[in-house]
């Protein structure tokens, strides 16, 4: 009976251990050790609804500060691409490039939250979010209202990022799932540069 008791009260004792998830102490250590990485990610976005709208699959890479690249290869080809001064938006099926001053075009985007500098507390507002499917959650809400999106989540799986949850200002949701995660490594600098192929129409700013 000794040693039943003896069990019960270890476990009662393990538990707020267990239940001591962070995902702000995730993002941190993750902003504080990840210098490059790169990965593959599925992508889906549904309505408000719950209808599924669109689905892509690509490769990311990012090189902090503000170097970063996502290629979607399928269904559609289409690039985002910074230099660290400008943001370069190619749509092949278009023939058409968009271009922004990375100042006005990263902010309180998805992008700052994953290649942006360290001053997370400048741009969002964190708090831990519940955990789910085995991830620690932590919810990062954009401070400028005209950022385009209502809610950023991010989940980490032993500090390491394992998925992306944004809804945005028409209530679309899109999550994306990250695989084949590399961290930190060594990618040159020409991946980050872009030069608009012959032509195709450039507009911005």
């Amino acid at each position: 009976m000794h040693k039943i008791k003896t069990l019960i009260l270890a476990s009662l004792m393990a538990l707020p251990l267990v239940a001591k998830a962070d995902g702000i102490a995730s993002l941190k250590k993750f902003y504080d050790e990840t210098h490059s990485m790169s990965a593959n990610f599925y992508q889906v976005v549904t309505d408000k609804r719950g209808k599924k709208i669109q689905e892509v699959y690509g490769e990311m890479q990012l090189k902090r500060p503000n170097k970063f690249r996502w290629d979607y290869n399928k269904p559609f080809e289409q690039q985002i691409i910074s230099d660290g001064k400008q943001v370069w938006l190619y749509d092949t099926e278009l023939a058409q490039v968009s271009v922004r001053e990375l100042s006005k075009a990263l902010g309180s985007s998805p992008a700052a939250l994953l290649a942006g500098d360290d001053n997370l507390d400048k741009n969002f507002k964190l708090m831990n979010a519940p955990r789910k499917d085995g991830l620690d959650w932590v919810s990062t809400n954009p401070k400028d209202s005209d950022s385009g999106f209502n809610k950023i989540s991010l989940a980490f799986k032993g500090d390491v990022l394992q998925e992306m949850d944004m809804i945005d200002s028409f209530g679309h949701q899109t999550k994306i799932v990250f695989s084949n995660i590399v961290h930190n490594p060594v990618i040159e600098a020409k991946t980050f540069l872009f030069k608009p192929p012959k032509g195709v129409d450039v507009v911005g700013e």
